[in-house]
């Protein structure tokens, strides 16, 4: 049985207590100097104005009454942009005219009347973004290790049997990180504490007589309301948690006698089957609800096998990490060599997965250059420029050169030190997802949001080794048991 040490214990608290400290500290600092900022926005928006003969209808053309983020749904990318067209204010020239005058954009009108509310709400939203990209990168160490134990059981694989429980543990954090998003689905719904991450939640966005109204955001009324949208929260996180709890319950009855353990196997490939399937729906769908809808004109049908990609390769990585550390400390001695090689080919396997869909769904988008495309990109390509290519190095560069060759596969200091780098790196993957949708250029990456992340880290290690440490490590009358033990490659 695995012991979690009092050491172990005291260094999640203190890393819980560093993410308690940087989350309120965000929302005490949130509404701090805003009308220091709005004039200085609004200065550079003025500036902007007198000499951009080429403008891009970005962040400061377009703000609705509540100030969120305007999504650059509207942005014309600079390379169509030609000295014989027409005034800015006349959008009747191009295809997406539709989307872009004033009749049909609540974004359009009086843009310096709403600079400032729009700067102030983006301030606002620091700290909900800030909570949001924290609480879905840990939502993913835990989902990303359920898939992958219902993979094992649907195709009832022989050599993973070891590494079960610790996927099972992983599984259980999922309600943590879960409670949390769920929290600001509901803190937006209904306009409290200043949360306006999610745009279409805005009052009168759908409403034709309101002042604020989008006619494309309310062409998506049927699916984007506050009612549907939490319904689908409580089915996706229900659904999540509850094949969680019944694959643990049904694992731990492999240590109860008299039980038909080839029977409770059978029903184990039952369940992790059908959640699949669930899981094959669910996961594109909450990826669109959580993270694709905070830029609301904007859509890719790629985006859910992205947004899953970043997730399996966090909790591959986190997997990886927890062996290692439980090796180190003289457990999982079934655990050899040839485990540890194809949990790494996995990590290596899914960063080139991971930039396979980055690269197509970036390189589509840009070769079409369509003005509604194009924006989403244009945003993370001005302010978040140095983040995002640093983000497609840590995630496809690095496991490139450094998880390659078989020895380094087998290194086990060498591999979880490339696992913190890459799970830094997908987290900025989802801080590059989120942000620039909800706050804008007024981003910052510093102590509070890395403290936020190790404040779930903590809550990962707490959560994960209590569970470890309730039940044996090796579910020794699991039916591929015997074969996991003598697994070499």
């Amino acid at each position: 049985m695995f012991e979690f040490s009092s050491r172990l214990k005291t260094i999640s608290y203190v890393l819980i207590l560093i993410g308690a400290l940087s989350v309120g500290f965000s929302f005490l600092a949130g509404g701090g100097h805003h009308e220091d900022e709005h004039g200085e926005h609004a200065t550079m928006h003025d500036e902007h104005a007198d000499h951009s003969d080429h403008a891009e209808h970005t962040d400061h053309a377009s703000h609705d009454s509540h100030g969120e983020e305007a999504h650059h749904e509207t942005a014309i990318h600079p390379a169509l942009v030609h000295d014989d067209m027409p005034e800015t204010s006349d959008f009747s020239y191009h295809k997406a005219a539709s989307r872009a005058i004033p009749e049909n954009n609540h974004f359009y009108t009086s843009p310096e009347h709403h600079d400032a509310e729009h700067i102030h709400h983006q301030l606002e939203n620091k700290p909900w973004s800030n909570l949001l990209v924290n609480s879905f990168w840990a939502l993913a160490l835990g989902l990303g290790a359920l898939f992958f134990m219902a993979v094992q059981y649907a195709a009832q694989v022989g050599w993973s049997a070891v590494i079960l429980r610790i996927l099972e543990a992983m599984s259980s954090f999922i309600w943590v990180p879960g409670l949390v998003i769920l929290i600001i689905i509901l803190t937006g719904w209904f306009h409290i504490g200043g949360n306006h991450v999610y745009h279409w939640m805005a009052e009168g966005i759908m409403n034709p007589e309101s002042p604020n109204y989008d006619a494309l955001i309310a062409g998506k009324e049927g699916y984007l309301n506050g009612a549907f949208f939490t319904l689908r929260a409580l089915i996706y996180l229900g659904g999540w948690i509850g094949a969680a709890y019944m694959l643990r319950k049904m694992s731990l009855r492999f240590e109860q006698a008299g039980v038909d353990y080839a029977k409770n196997w059978a029903k184990m490939r039952n369940l992790g089957a059908g959640f699949l399937v669930f899981f094959a729906v669910t996961s594109s769908t909450s990826a669109w609800d959580w993270i694709m809808s905070i830029d609301t004109h904007w859509f890719s049908t790629l985006f859910g096998w992205y947004v899953f990609a970043t997730m399996f390769v966090s909790a591959l990585t986190a997997l990886m990490m927890i062996v290692l550390y439980l090796k180190g400390k003289g457990y999982l001695a079934e655990v050899n060599q040839s485990h540890i090689h194809d949990i790494a080919k996995f990590m290596f396997a899914f960063s080139i997965f991971w930039t396979y869909l980055w690269f197509s769904q970036f390189m589509l988008i840009w070769y079409s250059n369509i003005p509604e495309e194009v924006t989403y990109y244009m945003a993370r390509f001005g302010e978040y420029k140095g983040l995002f290519f640093t983000m497609l190095v840590l995630n496809f560069l690095f496991p490139i050169l450094v998880l390659m060759s078989r020895d380094a596969k087998r290194n086990k200091g060498f591999i979880f030190t490339a696992g913190v780098v890459i799970l830094f790196g997908h987290w900025m993957d989802i801080f590059i997802m989120i942000m620039p949708g909800s706050v804008g250029n007024n981003w910052t990456l510093g102590l509070v949001q890395i403290g936020t992340m190790l404040g779930f880290v903590g809550l990962f290690i707490n959560v994960v080794f209590r569970a470890l440490s309730k039940a044996p490590l090796m579910a020794k009358n699991h039916p591929m048991y015997v074969e996991s033990t003598h697994f070499h490659q």
